[in-house]
């Protein structure tokens, strides 16, 4: 079983699970994949999966058959294990407890050939509504503090199969990164009276110089300090913490905006490798006047080096400001 490891020093949790160790070396390319090993996400390959937890598709359509459009499934590999308990325990210094933890993979589309922002508007919804269903669903588990939603697209963004797909896993404490966010925006908070997230937006707004695009529900920036080239936050308009209380009009508009914003990124950089992570509230809180939920958006263009996992600090070789006038004046439509 995975164990969580937890650093007694800064307090960071690691997650040493040999299980992952297992999963597929490298991504394929399509053709590959199409070849003489079966892709595990296409249709009629249902059975390559573990029974799936939840899908898409036509009423009467029987579970694990094709058919679906959006298909959710455990991952084969997991980093935790849902089952079982936390079974705390230490030695000296060190803390430790069992990888407890639940580890899915949403298969966003049937369509090998294509990738999220290919698909239509309704079909990236659901996608949408596949994270939030889910979501909904893991935070009834008392074990659970926080879920993070996440798609690594590329061999050097860590993904391992070529099929569009994204990931979730719930964890039993609230990653440190979300801590810093929290802890970050509850000061300003403290100080201010109102969410940095939302004065962030309004002064990134008015001044245009950093905005991707903007829209009645959502706007996306390249925040201030950008740690990486090309770097995008998307964040709601009004202010909510939770991702998964959105509207469905909320998501409709989300589904909008990625398409948008992935088509833009892939018609400057040529289709990059990139990751981006939901950050959203901790599963026990209720609406948090402080915080945000947002979408970080990372392209794998440039390596994290020395001087960035030794000090902390990221060199970012493209100002955010011209990252922005790129990504704003680039068509936005479908790449050649």
């Amino acid at each position: 079983m995975p164990e969580l490891r937890r650093d007694p020093v800064i307090g960071r949790w690691v997650i040493i699970s040999t299980e992952r160790s297992r999963r597929p070396g490298g991504l394929r390319t399509q053709n590959e994949s199409q070849g003489s090993v079966p892709c595990p996400f296409c249709p009629g390959n249902e059975s390559k999966t573990p029974p799936e937890i939840l899908a898409y598709g036509p009423r009467g359509r029987s579970p694990n058959t094709p058919g679906w459009s959006t298909r959710v499934v455990p991952n084969k590999f997991p980093a935790l294990q849902i089952e079982g308990d936390l079974h705390r325990g230490g030695e000296d210094l060190f803390d430790r407890m069992d990888g407890l933890g639940a580890h899915e993979v949403i298969v966003e589309t049937d369509d090998h050939t294509k990738q999220l922002e290919d698909l239509n508007e309704n079909q990236v919804t659901d996608v949408l509504f596949s994270w939030r269903d889910r979501i909904m669903d893991l935070k009834r588990d008392p074990r659970f503090e926080y879920i993070l939603v996440f798609k690594n697209r590329g061999t050097a963004a860590g993904a391992s199969l070529a099929h569009a797909h994204s990931q979730l896993i719930a964890t039993p404490m609230v990653p440190i990164r979300v801590k810093q966010e929290l802890r970050g925006s509850d000061e300003y908070y403290e100080k201010k009276g109102r969410c940095i997230f939302c004065e962030i937006m309004r002064a990134e707004i008015e001044k245009k110089e950093r905005v991707v695009e903007v829209n009645d529900d959502f706007a996306v920036i390249t925040p201030f300090a950008s740690r990486f080239p090309f770097e995008m936050w998307i964040m709601p308009r009004r202010h909510s913490s939770s991702f998964e209380t959105s509207t469905d009009a909320q998501f409709r508009a989300l589904s909008r905006t990625l398409k948008s914003v992935l088509a833009r990124l892939n018609n400057v950089l040529d289709n990059p490798p990139y990751n981006f992570i939901v950050h959203t509230g901790p599963l026990k809180a209720n609406q948090l006047a402080h915080f945000h939920w947002h979408i970080e958006l990372m392209p794998k263009i440039v390596h994290t080096a020395g001087f960035e996992w030794g000090a902390g600090f990221y060199i970012n070789p493209t100002p955010p400001e011209q990252a922005a006038l790129y990504l704003r004046e680039v068509n936005n439509g479908p790449t050649a």
